[in-house]
């Protein structure tokens, strides 16, 4: 796994297209227990070299009703983006992630994983890539439906800022699928394997 991960962070396959140019950001050991699959690391992650050192990661640390200390352990949660580098700023938000990462990689670090509980898949990108034929009309449906998808995948919109307006119209996700969240995620990092 370490070598694999490094052969990642190596990566230069789209160069030419990344404003900052590469640099790939992904985490996890063997025994992750929840694997984070998400859309690509922000302009902040990007310059710090860490996932989720955002406003975003700090709502999705909230939302699991995790510390950091627990969220930056590897053997508890693995860092797997569509893309695994910064992509660009569009009219709001970030450009879409990079097509290029998910194929040539994700496969290969899923052999890898020995211990997956739970598969956390966040935002449309990561859940179109994963779900398929089996999603639903929209990001929206998707995660209303989150019991559909269980035990395997739990579905959550992405924690930007950008999203504030998605939470506010709809106030069910942080009343009643958050609640369901954190328990499933206490679960299983109390665990003792």
């Amino acid at each position: 796994m370490k070598e694999l991960l490094s052969e990642i962070r190596a990566c230069e396959v789209c160069k030419e297209h990344l404003p900052l140019g590469p640099r790939p950001i992904i985490s996890g050991s063997k025994t992750s227990k929840i694997i984070l699959v998400s859309q690509a690391p922000g302009r902040k992650a990007h310059d710090h070299n860490k996932a989720w050192d955002d406003p975003s990661g700090r709502k999705l640390r909230e939302w699991l009703g995790v510390t950091a200390e627990q969220f930056y352990n590897p053997d508890n949660f693995a860092v797997l983006p569509m893309g695994f580098c910064f992509p660009g700023k569009a009219k709001t938000g970030d450009l879409p992630p990079r097509k290029e990462c998910a194929p040539l990689w994700h496969n290969l670090v899923w052999e890898q994983f020995k211990n997956v509980q739970l598969i956390l898949l966040i935002g449309k990108y990561a859940q179109g890539e994963y779900l398929k034929e089996t999603a639903k009309r929209n990001l929206t449906e998707n995660v209303r439906s989150f019991q559909e998808f269980l035990p395997k995948y739990f579905l959550l919109p992405h924690p930007s800022p950008v999203n504030r307006f998605w939470i506010r119209k709809n106030p069910w996700f942080e009343d009643e699928v958050v609640e369901e969240l954190r328990k499933l995620i206490g679960e299983i990092l109390s665990e003792v394997k």
